[in-house]
């Protein structure tokens, strides 16, 4: 895979990978719950979801050639960005009034 597809697959995984908590009721997209998930574990699952979608951002880079050092900054600006990925299953699961 080159580098720019691997990008775009790892962007393309962090947008769907930052609505799964909010476009549906099973737990990581797999199992199902008893009853409905509540905000606290839906963001409990966005941040799992994040460290996911970066190791497999991190094993891409690795394959690719060397792997980059990071500070904090750089997880700070990606975890921003995965929030603002998140924003449109938020804003359907939360925000979009169905027939009411």
């Amino acid at each position: 895979m080159s580098l720019s597809a691997s990008i775009w697959f790892v962007i393309a995984l962090a947008l769907a990978g930052a609505n799964l908590p909010f476009v549906t009721d099973r737990l990581l997209g797999l199992l199902t719950l008893k009853a409905p998930k509540s905000l606290g574990l839906r963001l409990a699952e966005l941040v799992l979801l994040y460290f996911v979608v970066g190791g497999l951002g991190l094993l891409l880079e690795k394959r690719a050639g060397q792997i980059a050092s990071q500070g904090w900054e750089f997880y700070a600006v990606t975890g921003a960005l995965f929030l603002t990925l998140a924003f449109p299953g938020f804003v359907w699961r939360y925000l979009v009034q169905r027939g009411r």
